[in-house]
């Protein structure tokens, strides 16, 4: 089990979400956030931290973005488990269905 990353996140980022894992498991696209499913430990930090209230148990995913269970780990198929976000750095491409969305409104 993992946590995952949906829609309310897209073209906002915040990345307090970051900032907070001891493990350096959620990676930057180009319009969201990633956990990655086998590097995140399911420690539930990154979830209060949230602002748009994006990030999700598995188990407690709403039906409504189940989609993005799929899409989350769609994301790291050509970039496989580098063990840490940050040597990463932002990649710059999301996952099909995040890449397919219209421009999210950002409330500026």
């Amino acid at each position: 089990m993992t946590y995952v990353i949906a829609e309310p996140c897209v073209d906002v980022m915040d990345r307090a979400c970051v900032e907070e894992c001891p493990v350096d498991c959620i990676y930057e696209g180009g319009r969201a956030l990633y956990i990655h499913p086998d590097e995140c430990v399911d420690c539930g930090a990154c979830e209060p931290v949230c602002p748009v209230e994006a990030i999700f148990y598995e188990d407690d995913l709403p039906e409504q973005w189940l989609p993005y269970l799929t899409d989350n780990a769609d994301f790291f198929d050509e970039l496989g488990s580098p063990g840490g976000a940050a040597k990463v750095g932002p990649t710059g491409y999301d996952a099909p269905l995040v890449k397919s969305l219209p421009p999210m409104a950002t409330g500026d």
